[in-house]
């Protein structure tokens, strides 16, 4: 049977909610990946110190028996350079949202005034701390990537020494930006590489597909396919995972997120095999991201194995991307 070994697999962009959900969803994306950048957008978000070591501690409990690593981030806010240098060693990265842009967003950026956010960002890139960011105006939502990308260059002009990564990226505008500017790097889902906006709203309107950003144009699509396929550099695997209980999303006003934790390797897989360029997974969903943020995982072997497999209706009420759908890959097993 044709299998597939993937070393130290690291998700660069995962929600793992709170309470229950974190118990319930964490050990999931313990099991296959050996870390992830985890989300601070909880109710409230993570802002603090103390609360940064109290949710990693969440997050361990979680998981007691796999080793995960959660990388940490902070909510963005505008910190001086002595908070910056207390939080800096317990932290990965520091994740801004526009404000209202998506969920859980409500405290974030509102306006992306330069100077005002000057001490911030100046202080981040003189102690190493990457920014994220999810880059989405409150435009027509096709375009609100797109519009985004003046925001990038001025971030990437004025702090040239900051290391930026765009989230999620899902337009080929975003795409040309990874080669534009030195200090500008990238996430992209599994979801973004499978999805346009007709498996979305089509035919049927199909829930569990939509998130923010919304899957976009087949050119998109084909954009983001030519760097992940070819693992560029500048581009890591980042899931987007987004738990929420079924009838959060199968509900007037559906939640955003799309929940893809338990499957995205072996989908991964799928779409590698399919263009051919299996060789470029280890690079795409590990490697990259140890060579950007700087990570030295611990060992774990994940070997995936070519054998059909259902995917599950849901994982504790929440409803995963592709839910009772077959795949043509599946863990064999972790070490």
């Amino acid at each position: 049977m044709k299998t597939h070994t993937l070393l130290m697999p690291l998700d660069m962009h995962l929600h793992l909610r709170d309470g229950v959900m974190l118990e319930n969803i964490a050990p999931l994306s313990a099991y296959s990946f050996s870390g992830g950048l985890v989300m601070p957008n909880l109710v409230p978000p993570v802002a603090t110190l103390e609360e940064i070591k109290a949710y990693k501690a969440r997050i361990m409990a979680s998981v007691p028996n796999d080793y995960f690593e959660p990388y940490m981030t902070l909510f963005y806010k505008n910190y001086d350079k002595k908070f910056l240098a207390s939080v800096a060693e317990h932290i990965v990265a520091i994740k801004l949202y526009p404000a209202g842009i998506t969920t859980n967003s409500e405290g974030g950026v509102a306006s992306f005034d330069i100077e005002q956010m000057r001490p911030t960002l100046e202080a981040m890139s003189v102690l190493g701390i990457p920014l994220c960011v999810h880059g989405e105006t409150d435009g027509f939502v096709m375009d609100r990537e797109a519009e985004f990308m003046s925001i990038y260059e001025l971030l990437a002009q004025n702090f040239p020494d900051l290391k930026i990564i765009m989230e999620h990226i899902t337009t080929k505008e975003a795409v040309a930006m990874l080669d534009k500017y030195e200090n500008l790097y990238a996430t992209i889902t599994v979801h973004h590489l499978l999805f346009t906006l007709d498996d979305v709203v089509g035919g049927m309107m199909m829930p569990h597909n939509f998130c923010k950003p919304i899957a976009k144009r087949p050119e998109d699509l084909d954009a983001l396919l030519s760097v992940a396929l070819e693992a560029h550099p500048k581009v890591m695997f980042g899931s987007d995972s987004a738990p929420h209980p079924k009838e959060k999303k199968e509900c007037s006003g559906c939640a955003a997120g799309v929940f893809s934790a338990p499957i995205a390797l072996q989908v991964l897989c799928e779409i590698f095999e399919q263009y051919d360029k299996l060789e470029n997974l280890q690079a795409f969903v590990s490697d990259n991201a140890q060579s950007i943020y700087k990570l030295c995982p611990e060992f774990k072997e994940v070997i995936l194995e070519k054998r059909p497999f259902v995917v599950p209706p849901h994982y504790s009420n929440v409803v995963p991307m592709l839910a009772n759908q077959t795949i043509s890959w599946a863990i064999r097993s972790v070490e």
